[in-house]
């Protein structure tokens, strides 16, 4: 039994880099922590517990950790800090030598943090706790609301891919999931708290099962049968695990909308092959021909690597012309970013800094132009959108089924509310489309 009397009118702020994932699990360690007593700071009060939720997807992620657990030590003197996440379990020891850190928690011990906090005393020196990889065996629930409308429910997590660029197996242990039965009543909660909208998240959802018999489809129609949930979003899903009826589950939905994200990372066979993926390009362009046949405006969001060891010139270019004829919405771009312990690093022909850039930037163009081209096609309509509460002296947002990204003038009673809106022309930046509100 766990004694929350020291957590009583204590305070703390969290601080969560990375995926959706990761804000979904800080999110849910802050419940816990209010549940037990622990007010979230106000601006500019000094903390007394700092929490740290931590990305290691490349160097410079890592870089971003250190530096934003230097920033909340010097911003809250005397705080107890706790760093979490990926960079804590593959580096526990390094980051427990971070001064100012009194506690770092692995990917086991993440969901278990209350048993591991004691009585918020300073520790002369940071104390690790992180499971080995190999025995990474649990599954900590987290179904929250983020800073905006929609709930992320975390379905799955872990990676049995190990491809060769990358540490997130490493860093989240193996592929598990929790029982359709426990995510259904999550999303039941979810929607007796007012939640419209739930993004599924994990590492890799489309493996979804392995833990309890169960497959991804048949969570994607368990959900759909809860009542009060007006729309799902299916976030990253690997193409090889996109299968054909789940597109075409989605097309006959009311509840799941035509949006998806799936991780392409290189449009040449050859650089896919040396970053051993698990289909080709001809696989990745059939699911999107298959899902635009069903979907016509349904939008595709799509993850690319640039630079990767290996990447030729000539590869590089054969994957910018797959991808400009490939009928998507939004590339997602990363610079590759070399990890150790990576099979990657045995491959020969390293690209430069200054050609990632170079090619990073020929990708972001391209995006641009599809997003607008996409956006542009839809001006006109009339479309519902799920408003959200804006930022302050920022337009009222929402977003359609089809993930368009609309503004409108603000009006606190839309928060929330799914209302049919006439879509203008692009916003000055072009990142939105002008709505009028209908009655």
């Amino acid at each position: 039994m766990i004694d929350t009397t020291v957590f009583q009118n204590k305070t703390a702020v969290y601080y969560t880099l990375g995926c959706k994932l990761n804000f979904s699990e800080t999110s849910t360690i802050g419940k816990l922590l209010r549940e037990a007593g622990v007010r979230t700071a106000r601006k500019g009060e000094k903390a007394d517990l700092c929490i740290v939720n931590t990305c290691s997807v490349t160097e410079m992620a890592d870089k971003k950790c250190r530096q934003a657990i230097n920033r909340l030590v010097k911003q809250h003197p005397g705080a107890f800090v706790v760093v979490t996440g990926c960079y804590a379990q593959l580096k526990p020891g390094d980051v427990a030598q971070i001064g100012g850190v009194d506690l770092v928690l692995g990917a086991e011990q993440k969901g278990e943090l209350l048993q591991y906090l004691g009585d918020l005393q300073k520790n002369e020196s940071g104390e690790a706790h992180a499971t080995a990889t190999k025995d990474i065996r649990s599954f900590a629930p987290s179904c929250s609301r983020g800073d905006r409308t929609r709930f992320f429910l975390k379905v799955q997590d872990g990676c049995d891919y190990f491809c060769s660029y990358c540490t997130i197996p490493f860093a989240r242990g193996r592929s598990r999931n929790g029982t359709i039965a426990s995510l259904v009543e999550q999303a039941r909660e979810a929607a007796a708290e007012g939640g419209k909208e739930i993004v599924l998240t994990g590492v890799n959802i489309g493996d979804f099962g392995k833990a309890t018999g169960e497959t991804f489809f048949d969570l994607v129609k368990a959900l759909d049968e809860v009542e009060g949930i007006e729309r799902y979003r299916i976030s990253s899903i690997e193409p090889n695990l996109l299968t054909d009826e789940i597109i075409e589950f989605v097309a006959s939905s009311r509840r799941f909308m035509p949006h998806f994200h799936i991780p392409l990372q290189s449009g040449s066979d050859e650089v896919l092959e040396l970053m051993r993926r698990r289909y080709d390009t001809a696989l990745f362009a059939s699911k999107v021909k298959k899902i635009k046949e069903v979907m016509p405006d349904a939008f595709i969001g799509v993850d690319v690597i640039v630079g990767t060891r290996g990447e030729t010139e000539e590869y590089f270019e054969n994957a910018y012309q797959f991808i400009a004829g490939l009928d998507v919405t939004q590339l997602h771009v990363f610079s590759y970013s070399e990890r150790p312990g990576t099979q990657a690093l045995k491959i020969d022909h390293v690209v430069s800094m200054e050609e990632k850039h170079r090619r990073s930037q020929a990708l972001l163009t391209l995006s641009d132009e599809k997003t607008q081209a996409f956006y542009a096609r839809h001006i006109g309509q009339t479309m519902a959108v799920l408003m959200e509460k804006p930022k302050a002296d920022a337009p009222m947002h929402g977003f359609t089924a089809n993930y368009i990204r609309v503004e409108v003038e603000s009006d606190d009673s839309l928060d929330n509310q799914i209302v049919s809106v006439r879509l203008g022309e692009f916003n000055e930046d072009k990142t939105a489309l002008k709505g009028i509100v209908l009655a």
